[in-house]
């Protein structure tokens, strides 16, 4: 994987005026949004809202009692106790891209909901990049508080064209007791654009974190290995994520979850497919805790146009009593399957983007319909691209 000079970037950049009004936003940089999941005309229902540009939050607003959306500079400056939860869940030495961001007190979102309250519509978020040959540090930190339920989606994208840029963000999770998170990240990069993402979740008793990734789009180079501990007895977390890796595209993803509580779960499911770019697909499940039960699915397809899909899929097991299994399958398409389809009347072509489609199509229990919905849409207006 790619070395990112840093010091090649700018870092900062200069500030942008807070927009109370999004409706002021260019029709340019709001259909970028949108391709991304965030909609941002008055009549779409949301829980809240959150949008940075380059390093500048511009708008932060909630709409149901209950949730607080805000940067987190401002919940730092509101609650003293936040503090205690920086750099928690991901370490500020892990990497260079985590140095950085705590060098430049990267801001980013703060989103809290109290105990009990579920939210109505998903918490949108927008992190957008528009200024070329630099660096964007963001850092986040979600709670959701005891019996708490939350949806979020955010979408991240760019408009810097053949100049690129850096995208660093770090984000931390804390699942409380009986709380229920979902999380669905949608990427859309200029080709230019090389990201590292960096996330931490812990998940307390009864808690489930579910997480949705989806990148359909060609970015130059991406590495992220989220990392989930499961600490509270029946703890869950979920990772699932669809890719596409095309010519020039060079993406090292994967998930890791450690079940360190009786009765943890996890699921790992990935599906890639490349049609001339690289991608190395990890999971790692670690148990140390009786009755835990964890499972990591990964699935390859090498369309016309080569590529390669490097999956390493990785079990370890520390106790008696664990329940630990992984299957990996890189291949192309079987010409029996296409074979089927023209016989009913399909061409070539729409055989193989039905194919396609029915290979991305992850079936994730628990996703409120309105996020179902973004991540099929998605699927959906890039199926022509891998084509």
């Amino acid at each position: 994987m790619q070395d990112i000079k840093l010091d090649n970037y700018v870092s900062g950049g200069k500030e942008i005026p807070y927009l109370d009004d999004l409706s002021t936003l260019s029709p340019e940089d709001k259909a970028r949004m949108l391709e991304v999941g965030v909609v941002l005309d008055k009549e779409h229902q949301e829980s809240g809202t959150f949008i940075q540009m380059d390093n500048t939050p511009v708008h932060a607003c909630t709409a149901q009692k209950g949730v607080e959306v805000m940067t987190i500079r401002q919940g730092l400056e509101k609650y003293a106790w936040l503090s205690d939860y920086l750099w928690k869940a991901v370490g500020k030495d892990s990497d260079k891209y985590t140095a950085h961001v705590e060098a430049k007190q990267g801001n980013g979102y703060f989103i809290r909901v109290l105990p009990g309250v579920k939210t109505e519509y998903p918490v949108q978020s927008c992190l957008y990049m528009t200024k070329g040959e630099s660096v964007q540090d963001v850092h986040n930190i979600i709670v959701a508080e005891e019996g708490a339920e939350l949806h979020i989606i955010t979408g991240c994208t760019s408009s810097v064209g053949k100049e690129g840029g850096v995208h660093l963000g770090v984000s931390e999770f804390y699942i409380k007791k009986g709380a229920r998170v979902t999380f669905t990240m949608i990427h859309r990069w200029d080709p230019e654009v090389m990201v590292r993402p960096r996330t931490g979740v812990i998940v307390e008793e009864d808690g489930l974190f579910l997480s949705n990734y989806v990148l359909l789009k060609p970015v130059r180079s991406l590495q992220m290995y989220p990392a989930a501990w499961c600490v509270g007895k029946n703890a869950t977390a979920r990772f699932n994520s669809i890719l596409i890796a095309t010519p020039g595209s060079e993406m090292d993803v994967g998930s890791k979850v450690f079940l360190n509580a009786e009765g943890a779960r996890t699921e790992i499911i990935s599906r890639a497919i490349t049609t001339g770019g690289n991608i190395t697909a990890r999971g790692y499940i670690e148990g140390n805790a009786p009755e835990v039960k964890g499972h990591l699915e990964c699935r390859g397809l090498i369309l016309d146009g080569g590529g390669i899909i490097y999956a390493v899929p990785e079990l370890k097991g520390a106790v008696p009593g664990i329940d630990l299994s992984h299957e990996a399958a890189v291949g192309k398409i079987a010409e029996e399957e296409v074979e089927y389809l023209m016989a009913r009347g399909l061409n070539r072509a729409e055989a193989t983007a039905i194919i396609v489609r029915g290979f991305l199509r992850v079936d994730i229990e628990g996703l409120p319909p309105v996020l179902s919905a973004e991540i099929e849409r998605a699927v959906k207006a890039s199926e022509q691209d891998v084509m």
